[in-house]
Formats: structure tokens, sequence, C-alpha cells
């Protein structure tokens, strides 16, 4: 039960192609924001649609096959953990990130004929 106690997993929509770096340690780490839409009936019988945005992050081998194989509007499934964590910006304003570290990745919908 352990492993089930910080578990994200989000299906969704690229909303650009991943931004990869190399660290100074020379891990490779790629950034992108996923995402992810549910649909209901207002109380007027309207539908309605509220789009969620999450931002992912991916190390190493998962990073390598984001930068080749993810690009804007692929459908992927993530799972992985959240993680917190602040930095304090120019002006010195603290600020505060939450983030979805990918430790599986799946790519999902129609695969594009030749």
């Amino acid at each position: 039960m352990y492993a089930l106690k910080n578990k994200v997993q989000l299906i969704g929509n690229l909303g650009g192609k991943p931004e990869v770096k190399n660290t100074e340690s020379g891990k490779k780490l790629a950034t992108f924001s996923l995402a992810t839409s549910e649909s209901y009936r207002n109380a007027n019988g309207e539908k309605v649609t509220e789009t969620q945005w999450h931002r992912v992050i991916a190390w190493g081998k998962l990073a390598e096959i984001a930068e080749k194989y993810l690009d804007k509007g692929k459908e992927v499934a993530i799972e992985g953990k959240l993680i917190n964590r602040s930095y304090t910006d120019k002006e010195g304003h603290k600020k505060y990130i939450t983030e979805v570290q990918a430790h599986e990745l799946l790519m999902l919908g129609a695969k594009a004929t030749a």
C-alpha cells in the first residue's frame, strides 16, 4: 500500500511540444503541459466541458521518449506522483508550483498512416 500514497494517473492532450533541457549533471529533463477535460450537463441541460491544465516533468529515458515522440495535441496517459516546490521570483515574491513527475508514459490515439 505504500506505493499508493502519492500516485497520479492522467489521460489528456499535450498543450505543446515538450521543452527539453540537459542538466549540469548530464540528465535530460522534459517539461510539458497536459490538458484533461470533463463534460457534464448543467441545470439547464446544456453540455459543459471543463479543462484542467497540469504541468508534467519527465527525467532520463522518459524525457528522451517525450522529446522524440510527443507533440502538441497528442493524447497520452501519464502515471506518476505529485511534486510540490517553491521558488522566489525576480521581484522577491515566493511562488509555489505543483507538478506531476511522470514515471510512465503511454501514447494513445490513432497511429499516423503513411
